[in-house]
């Protein structure tokens, strides 16, 4: 089954996936991670704001199956 992302939920997921991974490659350097909240910062607001605009605030169940989509091969498709 294909999942259909509109480019706002594109523009969510993508920004997810961007925080997901600054956040882990930040916390697993012991150099960085003290100033974690400075190198998510930027990160964090733009993943609220996407996800604002996509209408996903509060709903973590939709964002995780549009990331999974996102995530898998051939990816989703677009609206």
């Amino acid at each position: 089954m294909t999942t259909t992302l509109t480019t706002q939920e594109r523009a969510a997921a993508q920004a997810y996936i961007r925080l997901m991974e600054t956040a882990q490659a930040v916390l697993s350097d012991p150099e960085l991670a003290p100033m974690a909240g400075v190198y998510l910062s930027s990160p964090m607001a733009e993943a609220d704001e996407a996800l604002g605009r996509a209408g996903l605030t509060g709903n973590e169940a939709r964002l995780l199956r549009l990331v999974t989509a996102l995530r898998s091969p051939g990816g989703a498709a677009p609206a």
